[in-house]
């Protein structure tokens, strides 16, 4: 577990740093940003999804009640 937090902890600050790179380029800025956005949602995304996370969840897709 903590190799995958700290996995998507440098995809996460990745993506925050293509961000403000996209504000330094000549050319392409708007996609280098969009392309930083999706880093840091994939980050979280995957973050929030993993199982046994803070919410104690068993299965984060299923609309079990949790615990």
């Amino acid at each position: 577990m903590i190799i995958s937090f700290i996995f998507f902890l440098i995809l996460f600050l990745g993506g925050i740093y293509v961000m403000g790179l996209a504000q330094s380029l000549e050319e392409f800025q708007g996609l280098v940003f969009i392309a930083g956005i999706l880093l840091s949602s994939l980050a979280l995304a995957f973050v929030m999804r993993q199982r046994d996370s803070a919410t104690r969840r068993r299965d984060n897709w299923t609309n079990k009640a949790t615990e």
